[in-house]
């Protein structure tokens, strides 16, 4: 690899990520020929295809597969290097990339953004809703911070001691379920049990790549289980439906207080014992002392904790 053109492996982490020369040329803002020209030096380079093409675009050969999780790195500790060792937020222009799950937007961007765009005008938020592949970005350092749920009960699988040891997390707030209903809800003339709780059916949302909520966890092990009639993946579209039929929503108790002014529901409390969980925001320890990222994280840290103390 002698005089290699080392940003050759950009071109390569974008081919990657857009897997479209075209839409890989207007990211670089390159033409689609030179874009095309330097896949053929990656290809000379690696002796390998990379790219097959496809009626839907480029597909990653295995080899590609292979070199993306270590090219990621390589190119993240030559942006360390070269990144200034003081950081001037109203000079930067720097883009942060931050995936979160869908309740955590409205419990973090009111309150971090504005003073973001006061301090830093032109820096800049790719956000992303959290998923099952999140933290595998968070680990290869492709994303720089991640919001996601957390428990501190015991029988949870998703307990906050099994984060990975290379990330670093510091707890936003922690929170609890709620029940939602309708207005006029046959249960509101019932007592409130868990006997009532199991009667009705129930809509579930599923969201931040995670499959079954510690409630059902818990259910489970006293050898119970929720009739879950629909499973969604957006809270607003759950609430409407919850709205407008006798299903019952099990929701973050924040997210609900945000979103009921929006909504006909009436909010009554999980019929079971449950510790409360948290809003974790994790980062990988690669970006420990990179001034940018420590900027970004303690603005997120400090805002969202003078609204919702831990």
């Amino acid at each position: 690899m002698k005089n290699f053109d080392f940003n050759l492996l950009t071109v390569l982490e974008v081919l990657l990520e857009e897997q479209s020369v075209t839409a890989a040329a207007a990211r670089l803002h390159l033409s689609q020929s030179a874009v095309s020209k330097q896949l053929s030096k990656l290809r000379e380079t690696f002796d390998d295809k990379l790219f097959e093409r496809t009626a839907y675009g480029l597909r990653p050969t295995p080899k590609a597969k292979q070199l993306a999780p270590e090219l990621r790195r390589v190119l993240n500790q030559v942006e360390q290097l070269t990144r200034p060792s003081e950081f001037d937020p109203s000079m930067s222009r720097r883009k942060f990339r931050i995936e979160l799950v869908e309740t955590a937007y409205s419990l973090t961007y009111p309150y971090f953004m504005p003073e973001l765009l006061k301090q830093a005008p032109n820096v800049s938020i790719d956000s992303q809703t959290w998923h099952s592949e999140s933290m595998d970005r968070l680990l290869r350092c492709e994303t720089d911070i991640g919001i996601a749920c957390r428990e501190w009960d015991e029988r949870s699988l998703l307990h906050i001691k099994n984060l990975p040891e290379e990330l670093n997390y510091t707890e936003l707030t922690r929170d609890h379920s709620v029940c939602l209903v309708r207005e006029d809800h046959p249960l509101l003339k019932e007592v409130w049990n868990l006997d009532t709780f199991l009667k009705y059916r129930h809509l579930q949302v599923t969201f931040g790549g995670i499959a079954q909520w510690l409630l059902d966890d818990v259910l489970q092990i006293q050898h119970l289980k929720r009739d879950i009639a629909i499973n969604l993946t957006d809270f607003n579209s759950a609430m409407q439906l919850c709205e407008k039929s006798d299903l019952i929503l099990c929701s973050p108790a924040k997210y609900a207080k945000e979103m009921l002014g929006h909504y006909r529901l009436i909010t009554l409390p999980v019929p079971t014992q449950l510790v409360p969980g948290t809003y974790v925001l994790l980062w990988h320890k690669h970006f420990d002392l990179d001034p940018s990222h420590r900027w970004l994280r303690e603005m997120i840290i400090e805002s969202v904790q003078q609204v919702y103390p831990v």
